[in-house]
């Protein structure tokens, strides 16, 4: 990852998300674990009763499934930093896009079921390997389970802040509820268009969906007291918000950062261009079955700059390579990893 600075404008748009309505507050808390009964927490609200076993849209049943807890290296500058983010893949995920790098851990079913008192032991033991943060891969689906674990690896000395490193696509419930546990939201901003979120991720409202997640982050993260770093620029609260520039799809990627602009103002951005076919979207055909273009990929950047985002994070040329899917061994999920997550290669 690299970051440019540019100009910064002098009326940004404020934090803020026009639309339908965000769900309401109030009410019982969402991440009730005896929710999971009927389980609503994600958008999907799929209603799985994971507490007899049954699996949810998220391929999840009551069990904490973790695949892989290393130092990862290769995250944005103010997560990574010279130790490494610690960071806790977990198994299964509610979207199903076509395209997943991590295919294997998000509908593949790859890990081991954990007691969720290991995935405290795990944090602590993050931490004591030098890790600059808590890195939560996925946990919308086991964010019933965050609370009380972060609270008693907080009782037992945890001080590095934790990062919430989502698809976009949460509940602003959920997100208003995690306010006093996550510290950075790392979150994705996919598609502006739903079409686009309903083909490629098999949703039928990622973009309303994440715009109003993402407006709560920001309000999230303004009641906490605004943005911090530490002394050697690393983020100890704040948002980046992360998105995959697609073939064939530079037009909405355009979209896709006026969204986030209108939404949420001049946050930090992370404009990626490691998309990585798949197996399944070489046999397909069609712009999936390809790279991102020099030209596609500047057209973004260009299109950045030209809204004033002053922090941005970007990737050279030749990222398209299977090194960029982590090697999944489950490391680190029953006794702490010898050293940093490995890229496959």
């Amino acid at each position: 990852m690299h970051a440019t600075r540019i100009a910064n404008p002098s009326d940004p748009a404020a934090p803020g998300s026009p639309g339908a309505p965000a769900d309401p507050a109030g009410g019982p808390s969402l991440l009730d674990p005896a929710g999971l009964a009927s389980c609503s927490l994600c958008p999907r609200r799929c209603g799985a009763d994971r507490v007899a076993g049954e699996r949810g849209a998220c391929g999840a049943d009551g069990a904490l499934k973790i695949a892989r807890a290393a130092l990862h290296l290769w995250e944005e500058p103010p997560i990574s930093g010279e130790t490494g983010s610690g960071t806790v893949f977990f198994s299964g995920c509610p979207l199903k896009c076509v395209y997943c790098q991590n295919h294997e851990i998000s509908t593949g079913g790859f890990g081991i079921e954990v007691p969720p008192g290991r995935l405290v032991e795990i944090m602590l033991e993050l931490e004591a390997q030098g890790a600059a943060n808590i890195n939560l891969v996925t946990a919308t689906h086991f964010a019933h389970l965050l609370p009380a674990a972060v609270a008693d690896a907080r009782r037992r000395g945890l001080t590095v802040p934790i990062v919430y490193n989502t698809s976009g696509y949460e509940r602003v419930a959920a997100v208003r509820e995690l306010g006093d546990i996550v510290d950075v939201w790392l979150t994705d901003f996919k598609y502006a268009d739903a079409a686009l979120g309903r083909r490629l991720s098999n949703v039928p409202d990622y973009p309303s969906r994440a715009r109003r997640a993402l407006a709560q982050m920001a309000a999230e993260v303004d009641r906490r007291g605004g943005v911090a770093f530490d002394d050697d620029g690393m983020m100890r609260r704040g948002i980046i918000v992360r998105h995959l520039v697609l073939p064939g799809h530079a037009d909405d990627s355009c979209r896709v950062l006026d969204v986030i602009w209108e939404t949420a103002g001049d946050v930090p951005v992370s404009v990626m261009n490691q998309y990585t076919p798949n197996a399944a979207v070489r046999a397909a055909g069609g712009d999936l079955a390809r790279a991102v273009t020099d030209e596609e990929y500047e057209r973004v950047l260009d299109h950045a700059d030209a809204l004033g985002f002053t922090t941005m994070y970007w990737q050279e040329g030749g990222a398209v390579d299977e090194s960029f899917t982590p090697a999944f061994d489950t490391a680190g999920v029953l006794s702490p990893a010898s050293g940093p997550i490995e890229r496959r290669g």
